[in-house]
């Protein structure tokens, strides 16, 4: 017996258009930087999650491991992944090298 569930027809039709723009997305990254990144996390990148907190789980790595290979104080990686600070260009490069990705994962501008 197959396990199903039915859902009404509008909300079948959002969870396809997500999708779509989700793949949407992924391709575009993927083209412009190579690098891909699991549906689970674009997700939550896409749902407004932060990016480098979301990449630093991907990687599995703590708070702390990362701010030591980016040469970040922790402090100071906690509050970028918490909106509260802004890093600069350089320390969004260490980032990147430091989670093996790629700058536009990272920042939007």
């Amino acid at each position: 017996m197959t396990d199903t569930i039915t859902i009404p027809r509008a909300e079948y039709d959002a969870l396809r258009t997500r999708l779509e723009d989700l793949e949407d997305v992924l391709a575009a990254q993927t083209a412009r930087t190579g690098i891909t990144l699991p549906a689970e996390f674009a997700n939550r990148i896409m749902d407004g999650e932060n990016p480098i907190r979301v990449w630093r789980e991907y990687r599995g790595l703590g708070l702390r491991e990362l701010a030591i290979r980016s040469g970040l104080a922790a402090g100071f990686l906690s509050e970028i992944e918490n909106g509260k600070r802004v890093g600069s260009i350089a320390t969004y490069r260490a980032l990147a090298r430091s989670l093996d990705t790629s700058l536009d994962w990272l920042a939007d501008e």
